[in-house]
């Protein structure tokens, strides 16, 4: 069986944890060994091989996906890295991706997105291949059981009975409270947004009612040029309301979707006090209930006499809100974009092909970063117009390519880097290389690169 993992979202309803080129799916929560994606394809191993594994996502994403499998202890397998050019809803990179599948023949295919926990894992892949052979007359969907009546997804109406599973009667939007109520003691099932079916029959449902997406792909010259002629559309209005080949499968399983921070809250109940609330740093709580308080700082942090609060405290930002208007925080990140805020796009940590590099510390005149690189990596040969760069190594051994002239410096050496040189950093050894960055200058932004050579193919 072969499987499709969605990655491609910016998860802006849980800023300023996720952020757009380091979102929600790539995130090592605390309390979790390892990131939504990386949950995601150990769930796809279970169902075939790497080979058997197709990820779509755009463009920013490549090198995050690579490392975080890399770190599976799993070489990518980089023509399975399916990247959009432009985001398109889920329709356009299901099918994207199928058509590269169908190249080397039919098969059934499940489809996950990156940002879904399961707590039972094994038990959910366990009955995927146990019913199986019902993808091969319907497109089927997952639904999970009940455990309240949730207004943040959609939800399914089960009708006839099949062999397992039930054919889908109707698919409903996100209700209201009342509506939800309704939904679930009438046995509606949420829609989870995870799909099995045979790439054949996928194909006959696209070519009946999403033809205008297949005739893009068939007669585009490229993919950008195919994406360009695509709107966005997704699995649930371009095919599952409109065919009568749809089958649900009910599910009752630990499963969340972290489509927020409602969510998130509801992710962690293990970690509840006796008052309701969850904390992941140093906080005083009291006369507190049924917070959320999330920090990356040794700073204490005091919670006095509030109830159903969502309290996240990061190096950069800092959002506290009502859980109820939680889903509103996506407003924040539209109101940053619409200033230039990078605080809307990055961490204070931003993650490279090489490795990352952290800002420490900025003026008008001076940026301060540490940067890690990998063993066996290096930047890009470079140059800038505006700045001074002085490294300075704190762990590890760094090869300076400086005008063309190596330089090896190790632990409490440095090397001074001016305006116009060219000048790359490598990590030649079996250690991370730990590097102080101290830029001065009057302009700082990542446009200021002019690239001669990069091993990412990057401009």
């Amino acid at each position: 069986m072969k499987t499709i993992i969605l990655a491609g979202g910016t998860g802006t309803r849980l800023w300023p944890l996720s952020r757009t080129y380091f979102p929600k799916q790539f995130l090592r929560l605390k309390g979790m060994e390892h990131s939504m994606f990386q949950l995601t394809y150990q769930r796809a191993l279970k169902l075939g091989d790497p080979r058997d594994i197709y990820i779509v996502t755009n463009r920013d994403y490549k090198f995050l996906i690579a490392g975080q499998i890399a770190e599976l202890g799993i070489v990518p397998i980089e023509e399975n890295i399916l990247l959009e050019p432009q985001a398109r809803n889920t329709l356009p990179a299901i099918y994207y991706a199928v058509r590269q599948m169908r190249k080397t023949g039919e098969d059934r295919v499940a489809v996950f997105p990156s940002d879904h926990i399961i707590g039972r894992s094994d038990e959910f892949v366990a009955s995927i291949k146990k019913h199986q052979a019902l993808a091969d007359e319907y497109i089927v969907t997952f639904g999970i059981t009940p455990t309240a009546p949730e207004t943040g997804y959609g939800y399914i109406q089960p009708g006839e009975p099949l062999s397992y599973g039930f054919k889908a009667k109707s698919f409903r939007e996100k209700p209201d409270h009342e509506t939800a109520k309704k939904y679930v003691e009438a046995g509606y099932l949420w829609n989870s947004g995870m799909f099995l079916f045979k790439t054949d029959l996928f194909a006959q449902e696209m070519d009946k009612y999403a033809s205008h997406i297949v005739c893009a792909f068939d007669e585009a010259t490229s993919i950008e040029e195919c994406f360009e002629r695509i709107e966005p559309l997704s699995i649930d209005y371009g095919i599952m309301e409109k065919s009568d080949r749809v089958a649900v499968l009910p599910f009752d399983i630990d499963w969340n979707d972290m489509g927020g921070f409602a969510a998130f809250y509801d992710n962690y109940n293990s970690k509840k006090d006796e008052n309701g609330n969850i904390t992941f740093g140093h906080e005083i709580l009291i006369d507190a209930r049924n917070n959320v308080v999330y920090t990356d700082s040794d700073k204490a942090v005091g919670i006095v006499g509030v109830k159903d609060l969502v309290i996240v405290d990061q190096k950069d930002a800092l959002l506290v809100c009502n859980k109820e208007d939680a889903p509103r925080v996506k407003d924040i990140v539209d109101r940053l974009k619409a200033v230039n805020d990078p605080r809307a796009d990055y961490h204070v940590t931003c993650y490279r092909p090489w490795g990352s590099f952290t800002v420490l510390e900025e003026g008008m005149f001076y940026k301060i970063k540490r940067l890690t690189v990998q063993p066996g990596k290096r930047l890009s040969y470079q140059m800038h117009y505006h700045r001074h760069e002085h490294w300075i190594v704190v762990h590890g051994t760094a090869n300076v390519v400086l005008n063309d002239v190596d330089h090896l410096i190790t632990n409490g050496q440095s090397m001074y880097i001016p305006i116009g040189a060219k000048h790359r950093l490598e990590n030649p050894g079996k250690m991370l290389l730990e590097v102080i960055e101290v830029q001065i200058g009057n302009y700082f932004d990542e446009d200021d690169i002019v690239r001669f050579e990069d091993d990412f193919k990057r401009c």
